[in-house]
C-alpha cells in the first residue's frame, strides 16, 4: 500500500487548505481512511476518519465544523478540507489505512492504523 499525501503549505491565520491522500496498492472496500496530525513536541493525535466504502465520517471534538474529511472513490484518493485555520493547526498532517478487522473498530487510535503516508507540513502564520 502506498500512501502520497499532498497539499500543505503555508497559511495564514483564519485561511484555508485541502490536504489530499492519493492511495494504491490494495483494495480499500474494508478500511478506514484517517487523517492524523503531529505537532512539534507532542503526541499524534486523531484528526477525522472516513469508512471507504460507505463514506462515514468521524471527527475529533475539537475539528468538528472546521475540518471536512471526504473521499473519492474513483480516485482512491481521500481530502481533508481545513477552514478557520489557527497557528494551533501547525502540525504535519498524516493519511493513514486502518483494516477492519473486527467490530467496533477504534476509529481515533494510532495503533489501528497499517498504513501511513509520508506526511505533509502545515504552518498557520499568526
Amino acid at each position: 500500500v502506498q500512501l502520497q499525501a499532498s497539499g500543505g503549505g503555508l497559511v495564514q491565520t483564519g485561511g484555508s487548505l485541502r490536504l489530499s491522500c492519493a492511495a494504491s496498492g490494495r483494495t480499500f472496500d474494508s478500511t478506514y481512511m484517517g487523517w492524523f496530525r503531529q505537532a512539534p513536541g507532542k503526541e499524534r493525535e486523531f484528526v477525522a476518519a472516513i469508512s471507504w466504502y460507505r463514506g462515514v465520517t468521524y471527527y475529533a471534538d475539537s475539528k468538528k465544523g472546521r475540518f471536512t474529511i471526504s473521499r473519492d472513490y474513483a480516485k482512491n484518493t481521500v481530502y481533508l478540507h481545513m477552514n478557520s485555520l489557527t497557528p494551533e493547526d501547525t502540525a504535519v498532517y498524516y493519511c493513514a489505512v486502518g483494516i477492519i478487522r473486527s467490530v467496533g473498530y477504534i476509529v481515533t487510535t494510532v495503533r489501528n492504523y497499517d498504513y501511513w503516508g509520508q506526511g505533509t507540513q502545515v504552518t498557520v502564520s499568526s
